[in-house]
C-alpha cells in the first residue's frame, strides 16, 4: 500500500495542503480562502478556532476525498502557519480571544518603548541577538496585561499559531525554535531554551510551550483530532514551524548562504547561517536544525498592496482576471513609472526601518498618469524595498550566495524582473512552487523518519532564473536615492497625520 505525507500551511488570507509521496511527488493540492479581522487601526486579528483549526479539518477531509487516499496511507502530517503569533489559552487550553497576529499587528509600539526602558535596549538585543520591533511577541504580552487585564487574569498558557494547531492534533503544547525566537526577550538563541533573565517583566515560562526542532516529531494524532481531520488516529505529528522557515525548505533552501526571497501578502527574507549576525534592522533566529541560524527580514505590506489596488483602482475588471490584467498593463509601461514613486508602507513597515507609524506615499502623481503606471509605481516601490533590505543584509557582513524566489508574486515574471532590475541581482526559480505545505510535507517525512537531510535534493530542481536588466540599473539607482530620501522627508508629517486620524489633533 502507497504511503503518503501531507503538509497544511495556514497563511494570512489562505490555507493550502499538499499531499505527496515519498520522494516528493504532488498527489494532489487543495486551497481555502479566509479573511483578517482589523477591529481598530493597527489591530490584525484571526480566530484561532474559525479560521486556523477549521482550515486544517476541512483541508485534511478535502485532500483525503479528492485524493482518493485513504487515512492509513497518510504516513505523516506537519503543518505550518503564520507567526509569529500571539494567542491566550485559559487552563482548558482554549483560546480567550482571538489570536494577535505577526509584525503586520502593531498595536504594542508604546510596550516596546516600556520594555526598553525598563530593561535596557542594548541588554534586550544583546540577549535575543536583535532588537524589539512589532515582530516581536513579548510586547504584544505585555499590551495584553495592560489593556485586557480581564483576559490576562484567565491565561494559562500562550502560544503562537502553529503550536495551537499541533495542540489541537495532539493534545501536546509544543513549539519549533525558529517560532520560539520571536517570543523575546524570553527566548535564549544560543542555548535554544527559555530563559528566566526578563521573564518577570513579560511573562512566566510555565505558560509557554515544550521546544523542539521543526522537523522532530511532536506527538500523534490523538482520537477527537482524527475525528475532525478524518485522518487516522495514531498519525505522526511534526513540531511544524512558521510558514516562511517552511517554505525556505520547500525550495532547498537549507544551506549556509542560501536567501529565500517570499512574495507573499508581505515579503519575507531567510538566509540560512552557521553562526549569527545579529543587528537591530532585521532578525537572528535559530533556524530549522540544531547548529543553524537564520537571518531573518520582513516588509509589511506587499501583496496584500496588489490586493489593495486591485479592490480599490480596479473595480471596473473581473475579479478572475483583474491582476493578469493589471500585471499585462505594468509591463507595458517603462522603467520608473514616469516619475512616479511609491512608498509600500501602507500598514507600517518592519524591517530595515522598523516603524510601526510609517505610512504609504505616492509621490510624483500628475494628471497624465495612469492606472497601468501607478501599477507599476507599486510592483517598483516593494522592489525598492527589496533592495533596502538586501543591502541591510550586505551592511551586516551576511554571505548570500544565491536567491530563489517563491511565493504567490513569483508566478509573474514582471514583478520578479523588476526585483531583479532594482536590486541587481539574479533570482533562482523552482520548478516545484506549490508553497510551504510542500515544506510541511518534507517535514512530516523527516519526522516520522521517512526521509533523510539529503533527500531534498531529489524533491528540489531549478526551472530557470530572472537575470537583471541593465538597461534599467541606472534609472532605478536615480529613483532609490529618492526612495531612502522620500521616506525621511515624510515620515515626521505620516507620525502627525496617524495621530491625527487617531483623534490627537
Amino acid at each position: 500500500m502507497k504511503s503518503y505525507l501531507l503538509g497544511i500551511d495556514v497563511g494570512t488570507y489562505s490555507s493550502k495542503a499538499v499531499l505527496t509521496d515519498l520522494a516528493g511527488q504532488v498527489v494532489h493540492t487543495a486551497v481555502v480562502q479566509h479573511g483578517i479581522s482589523m477591529p481598530h487601526p493597527g489591530h490584525v486579528e484571526q480566530d484561532a478556532d474559525r479560521v486556523w483549526w477549521a482550515d486544517v479539518c476541512q483541508l485534511s477531509r478535502q485532500i483525503l476525498v479528492e485524493s482518493g487516499a485513504r487515512p492509513n496511507q497518510i504516513a505523516a502530517l506537519a503543518v505550518s502557519a503564520i507567526g509569529p503569533c500571539l494567542l491566550p489559552l485559559d487552563a482548558t487550553m482554549r483560546p480567550l480571544r482571538p489570536a494577535i497576529l505577526y509584525g503586520v499587528d502593531v498595536r504594542a509600539a508604546a510596550e516596546i518603548g516600556e520594555l526598553e526602558q525598563e530593561l535596557g535596549t542594548q541588554a534586550i538585543s544583546d540577549f535575543s541577538l536583535m532588537a524589539l520591533t512589532s515582530q516581536a511577541v513579548g510586547p504584544k504580552i505585555r499590551w495584553l496585561q495592560k489593556n485586557e487585564p480581564h483576559v490576562w487574569d484567565a491565561t494559562a498558557k500562550l502560544t503562537s499559531a502553529t503550536a495551537y494547531l499541533v495542540y489541537r492534533l495532539t493534545g501536546l503544547h509544543r513549539m519549533d525554535r525558529h517560532s520560539a525566537s520571536h517570543f523575546m526577550p524570553l527566548f535564549n538563541p544560543r542555548t535554544g531554551q527559555w530563559d528566566t533573565r526578563f521573564s518577570s517583566a513579560i511573562a512566566p515560562l510555565g505558560h509557554l510551550p515544550e521546544l523542539g526542532w521543526a522537523e522532530d516529531l511532536a506527538g500523534h494524532l490523538h482520537a477527537e483530532a482524527a475525528a475532525a481531520t478524518g485522518l487516522a488516529p495514531g498519525t505522526p505529528v511534526a513540531f511544524g514551524t512558521i510558514d516562511a522557515l517552511s517554505e525556505a525548505i520547500s525550495v532547498g533552501v537549507v544551506e549556509p548562504g542560501d536567501l529565500m526571497l517570499m512574495y507573499g501578502s508581505t515579503t519575507f527574507f531567510v538566509l540560512v547561517q552557521n553562526q549569527a549576525t545579529p543587528d537591530t534592522r532585521v532578525w537572528t533566529v535559530c533556524g530549522a536544525q540544531p547548529g543553524q541560524f537564520n537571518l531573518a527580514a520582513g516588509m509589511g505590506t506587499t501583496g496584500s498592496l496588489t490586493r489593495w489596488f486591485r479592490d480599490e483602482c480596479a473595480r471596473d475588471l473581473d475579479d478572475s482576471s483583474a491582476f493578469a490584467s493589471l500585471f499585462a498593463s505594468a509591463a507595458s509601461e517603462r522603467a520608473g513609472s514616469e516619475g512616479l514613486l511609491v512608498l509600500p508602507y501602507f500598514s507600517g513597515e518592519r524591517t530595515p526601518i522598523n516603524d510601526p507609524h510609517a505610512s504609504g506615499v505616492i509621490a510624483g502623481l500628475r494628471l497624465s498618469h495612469t492606472r497601468a503606471q501607478m501599477f507599476r509605481a507599486v510592483l517598483e516601490g516593494v522592489g525598492f524595498g527589496v533592495r533596502h533590505n538586501l543591502e541591510t543584509f550586505a551592511d551586516i557582513g551576511a554571505d548570500v550566495r544565491r536567491i530563489v524566489a517563491v511565493g504567490g508574486g513569483a508566478q509573474t515574471r514582471t514583478w520578479l524582473q523588476i526585483v531583479s532590475d532594482i536590486t541587481g541581482v539574479t533570482q533562482i526559480l523552482p520548478k516545484v512552487t506549490v508553497g510551504a505545505a510542500y515544506g510541511d510535507a518534507f517535514l512530516a517525512g523527516r519526522a516520522a523518519g521517512l526521509l533523510q537531510p539529503k533527500d531534498l535534493d531529489s524533491w528540489v530542481c531549478v526551472e530557470s532564473e530572472i537575470a537583471p536588466q541593465p538597461e534599467n540599473r541606472a534609472i532605478y539607482d536615480a529613483i532609490y536615492r529618492e526612495y531612502l530620501g522620500l521616506y525621511l522627508n515624510t515620515k515626521d508629517v505620516a507620525h502627525r497625520l496617524k495621530a491625527i486620524a487617531a483623534g490627537n489633533y
